[in-house]
């Protein structure tokens, strides 16, 4: 059987709105810079024919469905990155319930079609919330990708398998699990393929990085919209960095550091390999695997 190499997935969120309220502890609206972005993106994967999994935000999907609509009508995935963007040790059980739950029912409404994946804001299911894997069990998902099997400082499960495998969660749920992709460097795993990592590591160290993991098992590549953007946010948010403490500014400000160099990566990675959707590697998977009982 031929097993896809990598999937190409994209967290659809709002990186205006969201560092509003967690940098700032400020509300405001989604703006539509999520969808001209993701549109970006959409034009990226038709034009080298990739179909992609985008894991969605339900407030992005209140906000701007036709968005949505597009997405699906272009044949790519749709999944859940929960409704508000709250990570999972910030919730009870119940109120994570509610999160993906309504999350997945607005997407489905909206697209007409099953979602099966679902991805937890910041990695956030951690040997401290494996307890969430439980619930986005109980919420109807089929495959989950939410751990980065790192031994990080903000997220990471050291000990989990690299690889796409099949769980018995705490409750003895069946769950596909689909972990981030790392590489070792000098004894420890590193994250690479997405986000920061993206970012700050050249293009060269991408591609060998990439490289490395193929051989052994399909690479994850992930990306947010936000991460391309490279015009000046509104000057609501600078009004609220202007106020921040030096650490906090310094830390927004790096946010900003290499993102003209996000697209020529993703356009480089496009070009050189193979990619499908994420439920498309899991079903390949699924027959395949032993369970495990984490």
């Amino acid at each position: 059987m031929s097993l896809s190499k990598a999937a190409f997935t994209i967290d659809v969120e709002d990186g205006i709105s969201i560092a509003m309220r967690d940098a700032f502890s400020k509300q405001s609206e989604q703006t539509d810079r999520v969808v001209r972005l993701t549109q970006r993106i959409l034009s990226l994967l038709d034009e080298h024919k990739v179909k992609a999994t985008f894991f969605i935000l339900g407030k992005v999907a209140e906000k701007f469905p036709e968005l949505i609509g597009e997405i699906a009508e272009e044949g790519h995935e749709l999944g859940v990155h929960g409704y508000h963007h709250r990570q999972f040790f910030c919730m009870s059980r119940q109120e994570a319930f509610n999160e993906i739950s309504c999350a997945k029912k607005l997407i489905e409404d909206i697209s007409g079609q099953a979602v099966w994946g679902h991805r937890a804001p910041a990695f956030s299911i951690t040997p401290e919330t494996e307890w969430g894997l439980d619930v986005i069990a109980e919420a109807g998902f089929t495959y989950d990708s939410s751990i980065m099997p790192i031994n990080g400082i903000r997220y990471g499960w050291p000990d989990f398998p690299r690889e796409i495998c099949k769980i018995k969660t705490p409750s003895g749920y069946e769950l596909m699990e689909v972990p981030m992709s790392t590489i070792q460097i000098l004894g420890r795993q590193m994250p690479v393929c997405g986000g920061g990592y993206l970012r700050f590591s050249p293009e060269w160290l991408t591609q060998k990085a990439f490289e490395m993991i193929i051989r052994e098992r399909p690479a994850i590549v992930y990306v947010h919209p936000y991460e391309l953007d490279t015009e000046p946010y509104p000057e609501y948010y600078f009004e609220e960095l202007r106020k921040a403490r030096f650490l906090k500014r310094n830390k927004m400000k790096s946010m900003w550091l290499n993102r003209k160099t996000v697209y020529p990566k993703l356009e480089m990675l496009l070009t050189n390999y193979e990619f499908d959707t994420m439920i498309s590697l899991v079903q390949k998977r699924k027959t395949c695997q032993k369970m495990l009982k984490i």
